[in-house]
């Protein structure tokens, strides 16, 4: 079984994959602002206080990890402003100065920067809201991050266009930079889905170094 610490613990998909992690014997420590404000419980879980904005805190809450996840979430503001791109530098420098080997690291990505099945880019759609446009070119700056790092074992997982909370059906499909769309045209998958496809790449690693997207 893994050690896993997460970041955005107490989000949407954080918290599934918490619950989905635990509910596969693995051991997990859940980062967090405020831990009185945590109250989820269970034999394989640990609470602490953390900081994904500060390379000392994720340096700290790395040590003896087997895997760091993090599933911050963007805020509102633009792209340098809001809190990802910041992040995914705050978890590279941190996890350079962990101490022994620094445990691999997983980020919830974006679906901006994905290829439709007509070619173009999530995010050149026309007539997106600027507030969304903003969290998604952001998410491309933290994934350039990360494609610039080789001295770490990283792995990004862009959602599809929608994720929302939902059924836990155990399947999904895997694709590097296309957007996965089903039949009907649509992409989507649930929370609890996600967080099977992110607990399945820390137990079977297929993207170590790279980015993928998962969807029905």
């Amino acid at each position: 079984m893994s050690k896993i610490a997460l970041f955005g613990a107490g989000g949407t998909i954080g918290s599934r994959i918490v619950d989905e992690a635990l509910s596969r014997g693995h051991h997990v420590t859940a980062v967090v602002r405020d831990p009185s404000k945590y109250t989820k419980t269970d034999d394989h879980l640990a609470v602490t206080t953390g900081d994904v904005l500060d390379p000392r805190s994720v340096a700290s809450v790395a040590a003896g990890q087997d895997v760091v996840v993090s599933a911050v979430g963007g805020g509102n503001g633009p792209g340098h402003i809001a809190t990802i791109k910041p992040s995914a530098e705050s978890l590279v420098t941190g996890l350079r100065e962990a101490e022994d080997h620094p445990p691999r690291l997983i980020a919830v990505g974006g679906a901006g920067s994905l290829r439709t099945p007509a070619g173009n880019l999530v995010w050149d759609a026309e007539g997106l809201p600027e507030d969304l446009l903003q969290v998604m070119h952001a998410h491309g700056d933290a994934l350039d991050v990360y494609r610039g790092v080789s001295d770490l074992e990283w792995t990004n997982c862009s959602p599809p266009a929608s994720i929302q909370p939902g059924e836990r059906t155990g399947t999904y499909r895997t694709d590097q930079d296309d957007l996965i769309v089903d039949d009907d045209g649509n992409s989507h998958i649930s929370a609890e889905d996600y967080a099977v496809a992110i607990v399945d790449e820390i137990e079977k690693p297929q993207h170590i170094g790279e980015r993928f997207t998962v969807g029905y």
